[in-house]
């Protein structure tokens, strides 16, 4: 997956979600302006029948497909449909069931071999029902997990990225109750030194500068709150800066960004989901997208789910989708450019912990 050629034209795969949601929708809306095939070869794990259906029912009449078999026979001008499954089904708009389910993981899982095979350069994932998946596979615990486990990847960082921001998070999808215990100096400084490699790696940005928020109000009020920031953030902070990375903090959360702090900083790591997430789509909303980094593979994804309430409806916004296609394509060559001068990072970091 490393030593990247810098490409003007990269082949993305492409997840396609679940099949009653708007994953279709906001595919073919974005494959319908032909200027984004200067960009990128695009193959959707499917069955074309899905694309069939929904471009009648959707009226999009400019939107054009190809059906292959191989990758050697991908069309450079038009979105192309690799068979992922071959089973006769019905098309119930709007409602997911467990046979969509069953479609969207093996769309998942032939895109990540496809991947794992250089086929494809870089993967986008539409969004799924997951409830529906664990219908079929009790312990899928979502897309990046899996992506995790397929890869045998140590390290991700799930980091929600626009142009305004970009936001990391410690823990991902945990239950409140239970972050505060899940939170160690060791976890934070990792999470850190993952957002600072990604910053470097997949951005293009040479000395970043790093904002770790608290985790209780008033960043705990010197300890009479939680000592959560005196005794696990704070030396986790002195402990990358040790290790020459500008970061800083911890900082409340709601005055960090309520005062427009986050303005001077290339990324924001904050502890949980809801902290991090909230403030990011208030202010991306349909501009960002969601990254996986850390891994050797690039996998980007638009930051909404299935919204089953709209789908079929032709109201579906592609904004974020269509970013995290943009997004595949710039991480590639910014990780290409960066492997010119560089080794690559993630073998470095990999080895590292190791060592530890």
């Amino acid at each position: 997956m490393s030593n990247k050629i810098k490409k003007e034209k990269i082949q993305i795969g492409i997840s396609l979600g679940d099949v009653a949601g708007i994953g279709p929708e906001i595919i073919m809306k974005t494959f319908s302006d032909e200027r984004i095939y200067k960009m990128a070869t695009p193959v959707v794990f499917a069955n074309p029948r899905v694309f069939s259906y929904y471009k009648k029912a959707l009226k999009l009449d400019r939107f054009q497909y190809t059906t292959i078999k191989n990758f050697e026979t991908t069309s450079h001008n038009s979105l192309n449909i690799f068979p992922a499954w071959e089973e006769e089904f019905d098309i119930n708009i709007g409602k997911p069931t467990k046979e969509t389910g069953a479609f969207a993981l093996k769309s998942l899982a032939i895109a990540c071999k496809a991947l794992q095979d250089n086929q494809i350069d870089a993967l986008v994932t539409a969004p799924i029902n997951k409830h529906m998946v664990q219908q079929n596979e009790k312990d899928f615990s979502g897309q990046t997990e899996f992506l995790q486990q397929y890869f045998k990847s140590e390290n991700n960082l799930m980091f929600m990225t626009s142009d305004l921001l970009k936001v990391g998070l410690v823990t991902n999808h945990k239950s409140i109750k239970d972050v505060a215990a899940s939170i160690t100096e060791d976890l934070i400084l990792k999470k850190i030194k993952l957002m600072h490699q990604s910053l470097m790696y997949d951005f293009g940005i040479s000395k970043p500068k790093i904002a770790v928020l608290a985790l209780n109000p008033h960043a705990g009020d010197k300890g009479t709150i939680g000592s959560e920031e005196i005794d696990i953030i704070y030396p986790a902070v002195l402990q990358a800066r040790a290790e020459n990375m500008l970061v800083f903090g911890p900082y409340a959360a709601d005055g960090f960004f309520g005062s427009g702090n986050y303005a001077g900083f290339d990324g924001i790591l904050a502890m949980y989901h809801d902290q991090g997430l909230i403030p990011f789509k208030l202010m991306a909303q349909e501009n960002g997208i969601n990254f996986t980094a850390g891994m050797d593979i690039i996998r980007t994804s638009p930051d909404h789910g299935t919204a089953e309430d709209i789908a079929g409806k032709g109201v579906a916004d592609e904004t974020s989708f269509r970013n995290a296609i943009y997004a595949a394509i710039d991480i590639y060559n910014n990780r290409a450019e960066y492997e010119q001068n560089h080794s690559n990072p993630l073998t470095e970091f990999t080895e590292h912990q190791e060592d530890r």
